[in-house]
This record gives structure tokens, sequence and C-alpha cells, in this order.
């Protein structure tokens, strides 16, 4: 191990450290502006991050009321500090020593000036983006009815104070990497209008998803292949601007190939979701009520099925009825503690079957599925062939 001598005297940089022969050792003294020095911190990285940071492709983000995290393109990582026990001596260049002088003590040995002892570093660890708030940020203004000429005659300045987001605007207010962030848009079915990125109101969604279901019967469209360029046209001679037309129909459909041309399948899930969504947004209903009014909105050739709701819809028993109401994971918080802690508010237990779609998506690096429900239930099995039950921990 090298030997390092406290000595004063002239100083010299890190250079000099960096240039320790095996079994050999240097002086060092304290710089003159040696000193805590609050706005220097030590950052330990992974390799593989490493060109990231030199090509300044990284981005610290939060709030003041937030803790910071850092994120790189595509990932986020949180930005923890970790105390040690031995000392972490820190030595600047050469060209940043404040000592003029010969850079040799009176020995002629070279002496390395401390600026800072370091308490410890900053360490990363990746976490999964925080994208609550994007939700958050695109449910302050939905897009509604009408108001396609409300926004044209409104300045640049009115529309930022009525809650509009530009992409950078999002970057700016939420801790999640641009790839990730834009993957959150997509979620949530968003839309660029004007350069704002903005959500459909729930009834402007329900209404055209219902006119463009409503035109397929009056039009005799097969729903396997529709024309865009035909359905967006209808749409806009339904007064619906044309890019939400294209936009509910690329929502709610898969492109398929249909000799050489570009068609529209429609989802036969997120259309069921999507109406079941406005058939239960008044409160809870009979479940054969409930399935009759679902089977009536879907079009011929698509099924009304209880399978395709799961993570949408809750049933429950009040002696022989049984009745289903709307409880969505898009509507639960992204985070594991906080998503357990609602899930465990709505039922203090949930059997496997029905806790699955509202934990499945739930992503923290570094921990399976199994963890989160270690770390987060209790589970109980009264026998070996009874379905597991689990409760909050």
């Amino acid at each position: 191990m090298d030997t390092i001598h406290t000595e004063a005297g002239c100083s010299s940089g890190a250079e000099a450290v960096l240039r320790l022969q095996p079994n050999s050792s240097i002086s060092i003294t304290y710089d003159s502006q040696f000193g805590p020095h609050n706005d220097i911190m030590l950052l330990e990285i992974d390799e593989k991050l490493l060109p990231e940071i030199l090509h300044q492709r990284v981005t610290l983000r939060g709030q003041p009321d937030e803790d910071a995290v850092l994120c790189t393109t595509s990932k986020t990582y949180a930005v923890k500090f970790v105390g040690t026990s031995n000392s972490v001596l820190l030595i600047p260049p050469s060209d940043k020593v404040s000592e003029l002088c010969n850079k040799k003590d009176e020995k002629n040995t070279v002496v390395a000036s401390v600026i800072k002892v370091a308490p410890g570093c900053m360490e990363l660890v990746e976490v999964a983006p925080k994208l609550d708030k994007l939700k958050l940020l695109l449910s302050q203004n939905p897009y509604t009815f009408g108001e396609a000429s409300k926004m044209d005659i409104l300045e640049e300045c009115e529309k930022t104070d009525l809650g509009l987001y530009r992409l950078e605007d999002l970057l700016d207010r939420c801790q999640a990497s641009e790839d990730e962030l834009k993957r959150g848009l997509q979620s949530l079915s968003s839309i660029e209008i004007d350069g704002y990125w903005r959500i459909l109101d729930d009834e402007y969604k329900y209404a055209i998803l219902n006119m463009l279901l409503h035109n397929a019967v009056l039009n005799d469209w097969s729903i396997d292949e529709l024309d865009e360029d035909e359905v967006v046209s209808v749409l806009v001679a339904d007064e619906f601007p044309a890019n939400i037309a294209r936009h509910c129909l690329r929502a709610h459909s898969e492109a398929v190939d249909v000799g050489g041309k570009c068609r529209w399948k429609l989802d036969e899930r997120g259309v069921c979701v999507k109406l079941a969504r406005g058939i239960l947004k008044e409160g809870k209903m009979k479940l054969e009520v409930f399935m009759e009014e679902l089977g009536r909105k879907v079009p011929e050739g698509m099924r009304a099925s209880l399978d395709f709701l799961e993570g949408e819809v809750l049933m429950e028993k009040i002696g022989m009825e049984t009745r289903v109401y709307s409880f969505s994971v898009s509507d639960l918080p992204s985070s594991p503690v906080e998503r357990f802690a609602v899930l465990f508010n709505e039922r203090a237990k949930w059997e496997w079957k029905d806790l699955e779609p509202y934990v499945k998506d739930l992503r923290v690096p570094g921990l399976s599925a199994e963890g989160l429900l270690l770390k987060y239930t209790r589970r109980t099995q009264p026998t070996m062939d009874a379905d597991p039950v689990f409760s909050a921990r």
C-alpha cells in the first residue's frame, strides 16, 4: 500500500498522485483554499454510464420539494448520499492549485495539495420513472368539445397560464428520462395539439368512439379493415377535428396489411374497456344490467366479455346480487407503496386473481414481482388447495 505523509510546504496537483509507482509515497499539504467546499461532491458511477456523463447526455431533474434524480436519455436514477468512515482527500489538478512555488518541499520531494476531505459520495440507483405527475399535469386542462375555435385566439402566455405543456415543459417538471416520458405520453393516449401535449376529456373520448362505431355500422365498414382516410373524412363531417379523429382511430386500432395497403383493425379489448368506462361513469350497476348494456354498444363481430375488463372493474356481492363498478389500474399511483395503500384501502383482502391485474405493471429495478408482494403484502393460504389471499403487511 502507498504511504501518504502529511507535511507543510509547496504543492503539486493530482497528476503527481496519479503518477505514483507501487510501494512509493507522496507528501501532502493543505492548500490555502482548503475548506468544506460544499459545492463539490463526489459521484460514483457505473462504467457504462461514463460516456453519457462525459458527453453531457445527462440531466438532474427535480423541484425544490423533491429529491433529485439523474436522467439519461432512456433511464432514471435516484441520487443517494453514502457516507464513509475513511478519509477521502480531494487533490485538484496542478493548474488549479493555489500555491505558487516550485512544487517541492525542503527535502526536494513532491507535495500534493489537498483542498477538501470528502465525507462520502453520491451513488446512482436505477429507479422507475415518476410519471404520476405527468398525468396530473395533463389532467389540468383536457381537450374538450368546442375547444378548437377557442384555442385559435389565445396568445402564447395565456396558453401557458391555462396549464398547457410542451414536451420540454413536461421534461422540466417530471422526473423521467425523455424515452420514459414519451412512453408515458403514449400510455395516456395523449396527443400533440399546436405543440402542446393534451389528453382528451372522458366525455369527448367516449363521444368520438361511439361516433366511429356508429359510422362503422352506418357505412357497413369492416371493423377489421378500416380505411383511415375514409374514417377521418366521415368524423370530420361530424365536426371532429381531423387530427383528433386520426388519433382516436389509431388509439383504438392496430395497423394491418391488406393487399399491400395499410388498414386498421379495431382493438376488441380497448374498445370494450372504453365503452365499459362510459357505461359505469354514473356508479355501480347490477352485473346483468351492465353486461346487457355493454352487449348493445359493442359493434357486430366483437365480444362483450368480462375477460377484457381485468384491471378495469371490480365486482362485489351483496346478498344474492352481484354489482360491478369502475376501478381502473390506470387511475392508480405508479409508486408501489402508494399503489398497495390504495388497493388495501379499497379491499382489506384480495384474492390473487383479482389482485394480479392491479400490480403486474409495477416495475422496480432490481426487485421481482414476487419481491414486491413479499415487501408490501402478507400472504395467507388456509389449505394447500385454496387460492392465496393477500392483505396489507
